[in-house]
C-alpha cells in the first residue's frame, strides 16, 4: 500500500498539496483525501504535505478502482491508518467506504473486523509492534464511538440482550462492535465490556427489561473455565438463553450449556434473531 510518510526535507521538484490538486484537476480537499486514505503517496514536511512528481505520475497512471471495476481494499487501507494511530485518516477511509455504498454494518463486518484481525495476526508473528497494536485499538475505540449512533433504531425494541467478555478477557472492542450490530437489529443492549465477572452478568440479566438472552464472549485463549462457569451460573440463577462466541473459544468451552456457540459475527446475529423469534412465537 502507498503510504503517507514524514521526513525533514523535500526535493526542490516536489509539489505542494495545492499544486498537486491543481495538476490533477481536483479540489484541494479531494487531493487531501487521496493522501489520507493512502491512494496518493505523500511526505509530511513541517505543517504541510509534499508530493513527488514520480508519486503524482504513478497516481495518474493507476486506474481508478471505481472506473476499472476493481474492488477497493478498504480493510487494508484502514489497517494502515489504524497502526499509524491516524484517527483522521482512518475516519476518512470509513467515510470513503460508505460513500462507495457500504452500510455501517458492512463497514464493521467487511472493513473494520478484517483490519483488526490482520493487525492481531501481524502482532502474533511479530510483524506488528505492541505500540502499533495499542495505537490501532485506541483509534478503533474512537471510530466505534463515531459510528455507533448510526446503528440506533427508533421505536420499541425487540427486548434486551446482555453481552460481555468473561473474566480474564481484556478485549472490549469485539463486545462494542457486537453491541452496535445487535442494536442495528432492533435490540436494547447492555454492554458489560471486557473482563466481566460472573456477578456482573447476573446483575445485568436480573435487572434487564424484557431479557432476550445473554451473550458470553471470549477473544482470549485459556479462559474456557470462566466461560463454562459464567454459562452455568446464568443457567442456574437466571434460566435465560445463552449465546457463546469469540475466536478465543476452545474445545473445553464447547461443553458449556449454551443455546448457541457461534464462530462469526453473522452467526452471532442469526443466533440472537432465532432466540428472539422463538420467544415471540411462544
Amino acid at each position: 500500500m502507498i503510504k503517507a510518510t514524514e521526513r525533514p526535507a523535500s526535493a526542490p521538484t516536489d509539489l505542494t498539496l495545492a499544486e498537486a490538486a491543481e495538476t490533477l484537476g481536483v479540489h484541494y480537499m479531494t487531493a487531501y483525501k487521496y493522501v489520507r486514505t493512502g491512494r496518493l503517496a505523500a511526505t509530511k514536511v513541517g505543517g504541510g504535505w509534499r508530493i513527488s512528481k514520480d508519486a503524482l505520475d504513478e497516481f495518474r497512471s493507476s486506474p481508478s478502482p471505481r472506473a476499472s471495476g476493481e474492488r477497493v481494499d478498504w480493510s487494508a487501507r484502514l489497517g494502515d491508518r489504524l497502526t499509524a494511530g491516524d484517527e483522521a485518516g482512518a475516519w476518512n477511509v470509513i467515510e470513503a467506504s460508505m460513500a462507495s455504498g457500504l452500510t455501517p454494518i458492512s463497514v464493521y463486518l467487511d472493513v473494520l473486523a478484517p483490519s483488526l484481525a490482520a493487525i492481531g495476526a501481524g502482532w502474533a508473528v511479530g510483524e506488528v509492534s505492541i505500540a502499533e497494536e495499542h495505537r490501532a485499538t485506541a483509534v478503533t475505540n474512537r471510530l466505534i464511538g463515531r459510528l455507533g449512533p448510526q446503528f440506533n433504531r427508533p421505536g420499541q425494541t425487540r427486548g434486551t440482550i446482555v453481552i460481555g467478555a468473561v473474566a480474564g478477557d481484556q478485549h472490549a472492542v469485539p463486545i462494542a462492535m457486537a453491541a452496535d450490530l445487535l442494536r442495528g437489529r432492533g435490540f436494547t443492549v447492555i454492554d458489560l465490556g471486557a473482563d466481566s465477572p460472573i456477578e456482573s452478568f447476573i446483575d445485568a440479566a436480573t435487572s434487564a427489561d424484557r431479557l432476550v438472552a445473554v451473550g458470553i464472549s471470549s477473544s482470549t485463549a485459556g479462559v474456557d473455565d470462566n466461560v463454562i462457569a459464567t454459562a452455568d451460573a446464568l443457567r442456574d440463577q437466571i434460566g435465560c438463553p445463552i449465546v457463546i462466541g469469540g475466536h478465543g473459544i476452545e474445545a473445553d468451552a464447547r461443553r458449556a450449556h449454551a443455546d448457541a456457540i457461534t464462530t462469526s459475527a453473522n452467526d452471532m446475529l442469526e443466533a440472537f434473531d432465532r432466540i428472539a423469534r422463538d420467544a415471540a412465537e411462544n
